[in-house]
């Protein structure tokens, strides 16, 4: 990979949405040019041709460009084609439908699909919408023929969520509930009897029964007393109810997972493939009581082996239109927060009748291998079987496994890495399978990166808890050669069974990443320029190249977690689909997700439909399945969300027995109110802010996303490494204060 000489500061970001790269600027000017040609001659249609003699464009690269952009516009409905290369503009729109998104100043901007720009709606005509809604807006005239435009709420059409947390403030006869989201710019009008028993101060979920026009709050009543807060159950509890996320399940729904049969019985036996003699074991964390796979081993005559990913088979147990299922569907996810797991399914099913747990007979769904020793599939079989693990094995035993123990001779785990606390003994055999496996593993890996993967090891950061949950200390997990050893081969199942049902042609469930927008790259490319990377955008393949020996090249540096935060914000969302469109990141054309029903509805829904289609079924419906897919989608959105704010929780708690200490750290954004600091040593972040820093007036560069004194020009700009003092930690917002240390 290219570096560039640092002192050639080509861009930076920060913060705020709105940034806006070179190539994005210049992509908007062109724009008005065509906007400006078409809406003067409103009767006419022009080809390519026409529109650039009339803009002076006579460059090849410039000419490809315009073409580019006219398809794009025709696509987007913002101009239309009258004849076969000829275009014309669209009487100009003055509504429009799409979401809002509300700042925590009280401004809001109505993002809609296939507009460039969001619409601007100031704090005074937001009339009543709420972030997140889905509003109509009106453009102001004035601003109607300009890249940024600004408008008013004329109609909400559907209201994102009714429910919201917020602080009791007790009145004599009624009580103000202050919602905790800083986005939330009105409070909540309670009368005394519809309190639900809260106490002034108390944390509590609310629901909007009526807003009238006249009044500046909407009534409410409490539906829901989280306890108190600064407490670690109410502020866990709040994060959970902010995001519409159960943390108990409904009486009903744990009373019918218990009297479900959960026994194994010889008829059911007869119906699948019995594989509990083949070697069976788990490789998973330390802690971790749901086991959704499982892998077997098995040598065969020829030389080759037969290799089974083996799933928990949860379908068999959640019927399709179960209350049980609803419930499942309704959650799509579990929820892993720092100090907790909300599962998906009732403890009974996730814990015990589902998870794989060692010596135990289980109904399993699975995909069988027969692969070389160049880690080559030979034959796929893919069914119901039934499973019996005979080991289970922590990441840490199994990664000791790998790097101590010899082919043939048995291996002891020492008891200080050991889940059992005392030395454990591992048979040649197992021994034999785990090192087979995980050559296998590095082989399938190498031939992902090869057509096109890209290596994301984010350093995911973890906190020592004591027995009360309350944060220690903090560390960095790092994915090992055993974490990849079951990476590679649930990718490999989740890969094959999606190349099965691609191939019927017939409704599926499909796991999609789409190629990451070539905007974005290039502000990507201008941040990383601060550091002295750079990457070669020329096509798909140098992209990949340059994205991973960027990723590689940062591990370790004080810049990585930074860098890596930015490469995988360039990149699209992954999402559940019916519509396949490939795997960007993972370098597949066919992709679904399988191996983690416990955790994950969408696996739920491949294992029915996959049953269906081994059966001979026709296919399904799928505009039903791309509404399940949807919802997926967003409740694993909501999920990761309430996971990050868990995660800035036990950030602040952490810091607050550090309160006044020094601390060195790397500028992770810049913001006209200040400048984002991460601590090197435990990833915390936390905002300096720009009146605080006294030396100088300093105003925010937008050009450069640095901020710059006005008397000495000093910048403090993305990268730079700085000395903070931890001034004040809130729990309640989740904010930490630092200032600067000369």
């Amino acid at each position: 990979m290219k570096k560039t000489n640092k002192n050639n500061k080509q861009g930076k970001t920060g913060k705020p949405k709105k940034n806006r790269s070179l190539a994005k600027r210049n992509k908007q000017e062109l724009i008005k040019a065509i906007f400006s040609v078409l809406q003067e001659h409103p009767e006419e249609s022009f080809n390519y041709k026409q529109i650039a003699a009339k803009l002076h464009i006579t460059e090849a690269p410039r000419r490809e460009l315009l073409v580019k952009q006219l398809t794009q516009l025709k696509e987007s409905k913002r101009i239309v084609e009258v004849d076969q290369g000829k275009y014309k503009a669209i009487a100009v729109q003055h509504y429009y439908v799409g979401t809002l998104e509300v700042n925590s100043r009280g401004n809001g901007y109505v993002v809609v699909e296939n507009l460039e720009n969001d619409i601007f709606i100031p704090s005074n005509f937001l009339n009543k919408a709420l972030h997140g809604d889905k509003v109509e807006v009106y453009v102001f005239s004035r601003f109607r023929q300009r890249a940024k435009m600004e408008g008013e709420i004329t109609k909400i059409i559907e209201r994102k969520k009714e429910r919201f947390v917020g602080t009791v403030q007790l009145h004599k006869n009624f009580a103000f509930v202050v919602p905790t989201d800083p986005r939330m710019y009105t409070d909540f009008f309670v009368f005394k009897d519809k309190l639900a028993g809260a106490q002034d101060g108390d944390r509590v979920v609310v629901r909007i029964e009526d807003w009238k026009d006249k009044n500046n709050s909407p009534v409410a009543v409490v539906e829901q007393v989280l306890g108190r807060p600064g407490e670690q159950a109410t502020e866990m509890h709040s994060i959970l109810a902010e995001y519409g996320l159960p943390y108990t399940y409904p009486v009903e729904v744990e009373a019918f997972a218990k009297q479900l049969d959960l026994t194994i019985t010889d008829d059911e036996i007869a119906r699948r493939r019995d594989m509990r003699s083949t070697l069976t074991f788990t490789i998973d964390p330390r802690d971790a009581k749901d086991f959704d796979d499982a892998l077997s081993f098995r040598c065969l005559e020829n030389g080759n082996y037969e290799i089974g990913v083996h799933i928990a088979d949860v379908s068999h147990y959640v019927k399709e239109g179960s209350i049980l299922d609803e419930e499942a569907y309704n959650r799509a996810t579990s929820v892993y927060l720092v100090d907790r797991v909300v599962p998906m399914l009732p403890e009974i099913l996730c814990n015990y009748a589902c998870s794989l747990r060692p010596k135990e007979d289980k109904y399993t769904f699975s995909a069988v291998f027969e692969m070389n020793s160049k880690a080559e599939v030979l034959n796929t079989w893919i069914g119901r079987t039934i499973t019996h693990s005979a080991f289970r094995f922590a990441y840490e035993e199994a990664q000791a496994v790998i790097e101590e123990a010899q082919v043939g001779e048995e291996y002891t785990i020492p008891a200080e890495t050991s889940i059992t606390d005392e030395d454990r003994a591992v048979s040649p055999e197992v021994v034999e399978a785990i090192l087979t496996l995980n050559n296998l593993a590095k082989k399938l890996r190498d031939k992902r990166m090869r057509l096109g993967a890209i290596s994301f090891d984010k350093i995911e950061v973890k906190f020592q808890l004591d027995e009360n949950d309350n944060p220690t200390g903090v560390y960095f997990k790092e994915s090992k050669e055993a974490n990849k050893l079951i990476e590679e081969f649930m990718l490999l199942a989740n890969r094959k069974v999606a190349e099965y049902v691609s191939k019927l042609k017939k409704t599926f469930v499909y796991r999609i990443h789409d190629e990451p927008d070539a905007d974005k790259l290039q502000q990507l490319n201008g941040v990383i320029g601060r550091f002295g990377y750079s990457l070669n955008l020329n096509n798909k393949q140098t992209i990949t190249h340059s994205l991973n020996s960027l990723l590689e090249e940062v591990k370790g540096k004080k810049e990585q977690n930074l860098v890596d935060t930015l490469a995988i914000r360039s990149m699209a969302k992954a999402s559940y689909s019916t519509k396949n469109i490939g795997h960007y990141g993972l370098a597949f054309d066919d992709y679904t997700h399988f191996t983690s029903p416990i955790r994950r509805y969408p696996d739920i829904m491949v294992h029915r439909l996959l049953e269906l289609y081994l059966q001979g079924a026709p296919s399904q419906n799928e505009a039903d399945y791309e509404g399940k897919c949807k919802h997926s989608s967003q409740m694993e959105s909501l999920a990761a969300s309430a996971e990050r704010d868990s995660i800035k929780y036990m950030q602040v708690k952490y810091m607050e027995n550090h309160k006044n200490q020094h601390f060195a750290g790397v500028i992770s954004g810049v913001t006209e109110w200040g400048i984002y600091v991460e601590i090197t040593v435990n990833k915390c972040e936390g905002l300096v802010r720009a009146r605080d820093i006294k030396d100088d007036y300093y105003t925010f560069d937008e050009q450069q996303y640095a901020l710059v004194g006005k008397a000495t020009g000093r910048t403090y700009q993305l990268g730079d490494e700085v000395l903070i003092r931890v001034k004040n930690t809130d729990l309640m917002k989740k904010q930490l204060d630092f200032e600067l240390v000369e």
